[in-house]
C-alpha cells in the first residue's frame, strides 16, 4: 500500500524504484542528502608497553603490536563459558596452541557476556577430530571444527585453513613486524583477515596474553567500530560486514569511523546480493539479542531498512522519523522492552520478532482501543481464551501511554463489541504478516516515495512464517486445546531460544503491555 505525506528525504546509492519491475536492478548512484554526519574521534592514548611494528594496507597510521597482560585488563579464565575451556584444555595438553578469536575477547575486555567464543588453534582440523569423541568438520569453502559438548558447540578453526579465507593480497605486508618472532608473525596475518580491528585481538588463556596487532584496542577506547583494510575493499570482499557493523555498533553502542561509515551507507545496496537465508540470519543477530532497537535505529539512519524491511522504512517515513531523530514511536519501543528482556546469551526465537513486526503494522494500519489491544494480548497469551482475557483488561487501571499514533481514543464497548474487535485485531494481524511475506505487497510499501529504492526481498522462511501464524491464529480459533497459560513471570530462556510456544505467547504479551501500559507513568501515577 502506498503511503501518501511526506516527500521522500534522502536521494540514495542505491537502486531507485523503477517505473517497471523488471528493470530494478538497474542501479543509478546520486549524491545523498541524507549523508551521515561525520564523527569526531578524540585521540585516546594506550597505556601499554608497545612492541612497535608496521601492519600493510590502508592509508592511515600504523598502529603499534602489543602484548598485553590480560589480567591487567581484567580478563579471568572463569569469565570462559565451561564447554569451551574444555575444548581449549583438550588441545593444550596435546601440545597444540590455542587461543580465543574474534568478538569473544572483544566483549571479556568490555566485560560483557559473549555470544559465543571462538576458538583458534595450531592443530589440523583433523588433529582436533582425533582430539575429541564427538566433532564434526562443517564447511566446504570455510572449513571449521564444531566440537560438540554437553549441550554446546564450540567453533574450532585452524591456522592452516583460516588463512584461506580471502584472497588477500599480502605482498605489501609480507614483511614480519619489527621484533616478532614467527608465532607472531602467523598471528598478525590472521588477524589481518578479520572483519573489524576491535574483533582483532587474539586471547592466550594459558599465557594470559592479549595479542593486538591491529590497534583493536585504541577504537575499542574509543568505542569506534573501523575495518580492518580499508573498507570500500573489505565491504565488497564480503558484503555481510555491512550488516555485522550495524550489529556490532547497535549493541556495543560504538560509532562508525569516518571511512566505514561511508561506505555502510554508500555501498549498502550490495547486502541485497546475500541470499534469504543469510538475510535471516543476519536479521535476526541484530534483532533477537537484546539490541534490536538500536540495531532498527542504525538500519534506517545509513539507508538499509528501506532495502531490508520496506515496510517498517515507510511507516518512520509517513511519521515523519528523520534518520537521525532521537525520538521514539511505538515500533521502536515494542523492541526497546523487548531487549529490556533479552540478552547475547539470553536471546530470543525469531518468531518473536516477527511477531511484533506484523502486530505493529496491523495496528499502524488501523489504530485500535487501548482495551482491545490489552485483551487481544493477553488472549495470545492464554492461548485464545478471549473471555477471561476482556474480564483481566476490563480490570487495568495502569496509565497508558497515549502519545502513539497506533492507538485510537478509549471508547464503551460492551464484551460482545470488544470480543468483535479482538478477533478482528487477530485477523489483521495474520493478514500483516502475509504482506510481509508477499514480495509484491513488500514492493510496494514505499510505492509512494519515487526516490526510495527498489526493494522486494522477502528473507522470512515458510517455516518461521507458519510458526508466527501459530502464535496468533489461537485468538481468532477460539481457544488452543489443551494449551497451558504460563504461570509466574520468570523467563525460560532455553524454551524461548528454541521458539517453545507458551513462552514466545508470554514474553509477547509482556512486552505489549509494557509499551502500551509502561512502567515509567504507573511510577508517575503513583506519586503525583
Amino acid at each position: 500500500m502506498a503511503i501518501s505525506g511526506l516527500g521522500f528525504a534522502c536521494k540514495t546509492h542505491f537502486p531507485l524504484r523503477p517505473v517497471f519491475p523488471s528493470l530494478r536492478f538497474l542501479k543509478l548512484r546520486l549524491s545523498s542528502v541524507a549523508a551521515v554526519e561525520a564523527v569526531e574521534e578524540p585521540e585516546c592514548v594506550i597505556p601499554s608497553n608497545s612492541v612497535h611494528g608496521k601492519l600493510g594496507g590502508g592509508d592511515q597510521k600504523v598502529p603499534d603490536w602489543k602484548k598485553l597482560n590480560s589480567k591487567e585488563l581484567g580478563i579471568s579464565t572463569s569469565m570462559i563459558a565451561k564447554p569451551t575451556r574444555k575444548v581449549l584444555n583438550g588441545l593444550k595438553r596435546k601440545g597444540y596452541d590455542v587461543y580465543l578469536v574474534g568478538g569473544c575477547v572483544r566483549d571479556l575486555i568490555l566485560k560483557r557476556t559473549p555470544k559465543d567464543f571462538d576458538i583458534l588453534t595450531s592443530a589440523e582440523l583433523k588433529e582436533v577430530m582425533r582430539a575429541f569423541s564427538w566433532c564434526e568438520i562443517v564447511g566446504k569453502r570455510f572449513p571449521i571444527c564444531h566440537v560438540h559438548i554437553d549441550d554446546t558447540i564450540v567453533e574450532v578453526s585452524s591456522f592452516s585453513t583460516s588463512g584461506r579465507k580471502f584472497d588477500r593480497d599480502l605482498s605489501v605486508e609480507s614483511e614480519r613486524p619489527v621484533g616478532s618472532d614467527k608465532k607472531d608473525y602467523i598471528r598478525w596475518k590472521n588477524c589481518l583477515q578479520r572483519d573489524f580491528t576491535i574483533n582483532g585481538l587474539m586471547f592466550d588463556p594459558y599465557a594470559r596474553i592479549v595479542y593486538d596487532y591491529i590497534g583493536g584496542m585504541e577504537d575499542i577506547r574509543k568505542a569506534k567500530v573501523k575495518t580492518v583494510i580499508p573498507a570500500s575493499t573489505s565491504f565488497q570482499e564480503d558484503c555481510a560486514r555491512i550488516l555485522r557493523a550495524i550489529r556490532i555498533a547497535a549493541r556495543l553502542g560504538f560509532r562508525f569511523s569516518r571511512e566505514t561509515a561511508h561506505f555502510v551507507k554508500n555501498l549498502s545496496y550490495s547486502v541485497l546480493r546475500l541470499d534469504k537465508g543469510r538475510l535471516l540470519m543476519e536479521m535476526n543477530y541484530m534483532l533477537a539479542y537484546g539490541s534490536a532497537e538500536a540495531s532498527l535505529r542504525l538500519l534506517w539512519k545509513f539507508g538499509l531498512l528501506e532495502l531490508l524491511l520496506p515496510i517498517q522504512a515507510a511507516y518512520f517515513v509517513h511519521h515523519g522519523f528523520r534518520r537521525r531523530d532521537k525520538r521514539s514511536n511505538m515500533l521502536l519501543s515494542l523492541f526497546s522492552n523487548m531487549d529490556k528482556l533479552l540478552a547475547p546469551n539470553r536471546p530470543c526465537h525469531s518468531s518473536l520478532w516477527v511477531g511484533i513486526l506484523a502486530f505493529h503494522k496491523a495496528l499502524s494500519e488501523l489504530p485500535r482501543d487501548p482495551l482491545v489491544v490489552a485483551a487481544f494480548s493477553i488472549a495470545v497469551h492464554n492461548g485464545g481464551d478471549i473471555s477471561e482475557a476482556i474480564n483481566i483488561a476490563r480490570k487495568i487501571t495502569a496509565p497508558l501511554d497515549v502519545s502513539f499514533h497506533e492507538l485510537s481514543e478509549p471508547q464503551i464497548l460492551d464484551s460482545q463489541a470488544l470480543t468483535h474487535e479482538v478477533m478482528d485485531l487477530a485477523a489483521s494481524v495474520q493478514s500483516a504478516l502475509s504482506k510481509m511475506t508477499d514480495e509484491y505487497a513488500v514492493s510496494q510499501a514505499m510505492a509512494g516515495y519515487p526516490q526510495a529504492p527498489y526493494s522486494d526481498v522477502v528473507f522470512i522462511s515458510l517455516g518461521l512464517y507458519l510458526r508466527v501464524c501459530r502464535i496468533f491464529e489461537c485468538v481468532g480459533g477460539g481457544g488452543e486445546k489443551g494449551f497451558v497459560a504460563k504461570r509466574g513471570s520468570k523467563i525460560d530462556y532455553e524454551s524461548l531460544a528454541h521458539g517453545g510456544m507458551q513462552e514466545v505467547r508470554h514474553v509477547f504479551a509482556r512486552i505489549v503491555f509494557d509499551t502500551v501500559y509502561p512502567l515509567r507513568l504507573n511510577q508517575e501515577h503513583s506519586h503525583s
